[in-house]
């Protein structure tokens, strides 16, 4: 059985649309946009300690990597799960981590992807002080602390001030799953996108159909990192208004829309 876990609703007889979620959460994350996307082949990736997926130290053994945090880790889990389902060629979208770890993918397996979309992203590798950061988080939870509570903190700047304040069906689910995040996962998470490097120079080698989403009040990706990543890949950057950064349960109908028309001018 793969390490990282896919969760599809049936064997796809085609070129399938893999999505994968963001930090801290599960393949659940996306659960508003298969919704409307029933008649793709659609499937999404639980992480490295997130869902069913396999504990971080584990995926790595199975890939054949040293156990140092690193989203090629994941990439290679992603390959393995895929080959085990007999799935060759893919579109690959991701949001935040989710992107991060699509550009890994990208830099180890072009030759596997038809499309790849970035929501919500970045291609640079963070600055100092978002690495020490990163890795203050991940020892806080390793001494004990409870992520969810501290994950929650962060909560007012991953979504804009309309959801925030006129939302709560989405604040109240994105509070449950915080609460849920895994430990183990968060450490592994926080620690594997402080190490990432820059893969701007990776999206300038694709030559594929692609897409850049950004939540208009986005304050964790700027729009600026949007800019370079389109201009990377030939594209332009699909602005969600009234969105933050999860834009993926903000506003599921414009994003589901965005990533049916990647999938159906890379696959069609």
């Amino acid at each position: 059985m793969a390490a990282i876990a896919l969760h599809l609703d049936h064997r796809p007889a085609e070129t399938p649309l893999v999505l994968l979620p963001p930090f801290p959460f599960d393949a659940r994350f996306w659960d508003a946009v298969r919704a409307l996307l029933t008649d793709l082949p659609v499937v999404v990736a639980d992480p490295p300690g997130f869902g069913d997926s396999a504990a971080p130290a584990e995926l790595a053994q199975s890939v054949g990597e040293e156990e140092t945090p690193a989203l090629t880790i994941y990439a290679r889990g992603i390959a393995a799960a895929l080959d085990e389902l007999g799935v060759e060629r893919i579109v690959l979208a991701g949001l935040s981590i989710g992107g991060y770890s699509a550009m890994a993918f990208a830099e180890l397996f072009p030759q596997r992807l038809a499309g790849i979309g970035l929501l919500d992203t970045a291609a640079e590798e963070d600055p100092e002080q978002k690495k020490a950061d990163r890795r203050e988080m991940a020892d806080t939870v390793e001494s004990g602390e409870d992520p969810g509570e501290i994950l929650l903190e962060s909560l007012p700047n991953m979504v804009s001030a309309a959801t925030l304040e006129e939302r709560e069906d989405v604040t109240s689910t994105l509070k449950g799953w915080y609460a849920e995040a895994p430990a183990a996962g968060v450490i592994w998470s926080q620690r594997a996108m402080a190490n990432r490097p820059g893969r701007l120079q990776v999206l300038r080698g694709l030559d594929i159909p692609a897409l850049v989403v950004r939540g208009a009040e986005d304050a964790v990706s700027s729009a600026e990192s949007a800019e370079a990543m389109a201009s990377a890949l030939g594209t332009n950057v699909v602005e969600i208004p009234d969105a933050g950064h999860l834009s993926g349960v903000e506003a599921p109908g414009a994003v589901a829309a965005a990533l049916r028309d990647l999938w159906e001018r890379a696959v069609r």
